[in-house]
């Protein structure tokens, strides 16, 4: 049962609330709690001097602050709200669980009170540009919508701005998702590939955290899966509405399809051609999935001729295979967002019939980096690699029954300045250069978004 808005801020006057990591997703909610009664305690790893003016902003707006190291010993509050990075079964908050504080997050909270309708869009790769597509589907037809979650800004600190008849356009994390006990109207699974190994404790543990999107849906809801992935495919007898499937390889009943060039949405049998994929602006066939994937969730609220509009010309997302410039003949390519193998394979690599110059490498989340070897050896002529992963990428070239010797060309560099520089010396006219890491950035970066713009700023300083 939801709450109201107002039924949960009433329900915060004089609870003691911990913000469990001092990020972007908790520090508006600082003065909007302690504008209702609450007592807030900001909590961080870092120290005062690593915070800097965050510890001051935090301060000014009415928190005392828990930091460094033991930062959460000794805490006694009513609630908590973990950031979604921290593991939800780490010894500091079952420690808390024990002593019966209420463990929450900014996410299941908006969910709880949020006055509106909600799409949801997880999955292991495809999340953003499909979540993005939704949205601009939806304010094409004329929907005031709300976009955020694991992209964009945290929608809680904007609560009381939305209304009944808004639409929330909402990406999701395995992290946010682990302890949510709600399901959103339309929920969207794009795929389902290992990722995040680093954080769950297996791969079941991911995959259960990915579900949570489907199990407390209704009747009136829907679910959109994809049938040509095994395990979005397995979600179909746990959902409670309706289901669409899309698929790149098979006709569907309900749902979108690929025939030709044509996607085709289809409704209890009845077929709608509705969109050439060559009138799609983005490339490659990861993003026709995108497109059939978004068709899915928005019809019957989208008219079709606002579906082929957005398609004709919404130019992508930043650090999604994003043009950067083109120097002396050579083009250069942002993909930071490309955090897993998977996503380098089906994304950057699969939309060139030549082969290209690939800069990868970065963060080790413990994943197979196997099935990517064998897809730099077709599709890369020089492979430019640095970071914690560089090592496994390495191997699985190597590994390939199609690598032969120069085949590609491996290139190991220490940072990123270095691999532009010999990523230029090494292109001639009508090459590619790609920066798709296939790997995550915390090793070099913050995240992925500073990864891309530092790249984007050393390819046009070149």
């Amino acid at each position: 049962m939801k709450q109201s808005i107002r039924e949960f801020f009433n329900s915060i006057k004089g609870k003691r609330i911990a913000l469990i990591g001092m990020g972007r997703s908790h520090m508006p909610l600082i003065s909007l709690f302690t504008k209702y009664g609450a007592e807030i305690i900001a909590c961080d790893k870092r120290d005062e001097e690593a915070l800097g003016e965050l510890a001051d902003k935090a301060r000014a707006d009415g928190a005392r602050l828990s930091l460094g190291e033991r930062y959460l010993d000794d805490l006694d509050v009513d609630i908590a709200l973990r950031t979604p990075g921290m593991r939800f079964y780490c010894d500091e908050l079952n420690a808390l669980r024990d002593k019966g504080t209420v463990i929450s997050s900014e996410m299941e909270i908006f969910f709880d009170i949020c006055p509106c309708r909600i799409f949801a869009v997880t999955g292991s790769d495809g999340k953003t540009t499909t979540t993005t597509v939704i949205s601009e589907m939806l304010k094409k037809q004329g929907y005031t919508v709300h976009i955020g979650g694991n992209i964009g800004k945290p929608l809680l600190p904007e609560i009381e701005s939305i209304q009944p008849d808004d639409i929330c356009v909402v990406e999701l994390s395995s992290f946010q998702l682990i302890s949510m006990r709600q399901s959103p109207d339309v929920a969207v699974v794009t795929n389902l590939a290992p990722n995040h190994l680093d954080i769950h404790k297996d791969m079941q543990e991911y995959i259960d955290a990915k579900k949570n999107i489907i199990l407390y849906q209704n009747k009136d809801n829907k679910a959109v899966l994809n049938l040509d992935n095994d395990i979005t495919r397995s979600f179909a007898p746990d959902c409670r509405g309706e289901v669409d499937f899309f698929s790149r390889t098979q006709s569907v009943e309900n749902g979108a399809y690929l025939d030709g060039d044509m996607i085709v949405y289809s409704r209890n049998g009845e077929r709608t051609e509705l969109l050439d994929i060559r009138d799609i602006k983005i490339p490659g066939m990861h993003n026709v999935e995108n497109y059939m994937t978004a068709i899915c969730a928005v019809w019957g609220v989208v008219e079709p001729e606002n579906i082929r509009y957005v398609a004709r010309e919404f130019g992508g997302v930043e650090h999604r295979a994003e043009f950067v410039r083109e120097l002396d003949g050579v083009k250069y390519y942002n993909d930071s967002i490309a955090s897993s193998p998977t996503r380098t394979a089906s994304g950057t690599l699969s939309l060139y019939d030549f082969k290209i110059i690939l800069i990868a490498g970065g963060y080790d989340k413990h994943l197979d980096y196997t099935e990517l070897g064998d897809v730099i050896c077709d599709k890369v002529k020089t492979a430019i690699l640095m970071g914690a992963t560089a090592d496994k990428i390495e191997t699985a070239i190597r590994g390939s029954k199609k690598y032969s010797e120069n085949n590609p060309v491996i290139i190991r560099v220490s940072d990123m300045a270095q691999a532009v520089d010999k990523a230029r010396e090494c292109a001639v006219s009508g090459d590619i250069v790609s920066m798709s890491p296939a790997s995550a950035s915390f090793d070099l970066y913050k995240d992925f978004d500073a990864r891309g713009k530092h790249f984007k700023a050393l390819v046009n300083a070149l």
